[in-house]
């Protein structure tokens, strides 16, 4: 029988990928539960959501703290005092630190939409499709001190239509993301993908 791996899940708005990964907590037999939300706004919608699914919640705002270093700190407590075994980052929108990414190496994924190594960073459909690209998608990778970086663990593509506009390809991205990071947490949660040095 495999071991129910226990989420954090750190969001910094509306948190409809959490949402997704709440909803495969729900099915029978999925290897994984969240146990903790966590989020740099207070005002995130993604917290009420969370709050409601009775999980438990806690914020961190950046201006509350002396620098990065203290904001990460009281954020590694809350993840370890919930004894979480994988750290999901679902539209979280501060980067963390190399001494952050260090302390959790192998425990920290992130969805990112593009299909990397393409278009790290911000503003990813509006760049595809000034580039002319054919297709597009998002990529769950593990995070490392790289922007976007860190080994890739999967990948959905979508075609570029020839009438999308900048909404439309991240509306079809987005449900996309909604089914592969759910996907992806049960694979690693099962062993089935691991980190390159087997950290979880």
């Amino acid at each position: 029988m495999v071991e129910c791996k226990r989420l954090a899940i750190a969001i910094s708005g509306r948190g409809s990928n959490m949402e997704a990964i709440l909803r495969a907590c729900e099915e029978p037999g999925y290897p994984a539960e969240v146990v903790l939300v966590i989020s740099d706004n207070p005002s995130a919608k993604g917290l009420e959501t969370a709050d409601a699914a009775g999980v438990t919640t806690a914020s961190f705002r950046r201006e509350d703290f002396n620098n990065q270093t203290d904001h990460e700190e009281a954020m590694a407590k809350a993840i370890e005092a919930a004894k979480s075994d994988l750290i999901c980052l679902a539209g979280f929108m501060q980067v963390l630190s190399a001494e952050f990414t260090k302390k959790f190496e192998g425990r920290i994924i992130n969805i990112h939409p593009s299909l990397l190594p393409k278009y790290k960073g911000l503003n990813t459909h509006a760049r595809a499709l000034a580039d002319g690209a054919k297709t597009h998608g998002c990529s769950v990778h593990f995070v490392d001190a790289t922007l976007d970086g860190g080994p890739v663990i999967a990948q959905m593509s979508v075609p570029i239509l020839p009438d999308d506009d900048e909404e439309s390809l991240a509306a079809r991205v987005l449900t996309e993301e909604h089914r592969l990071y759910p996907e992806a947490i049960r694979n690693i949660a099962t062993g089935e993908i691991t980190f390159p040095n087997n950290q979880l």
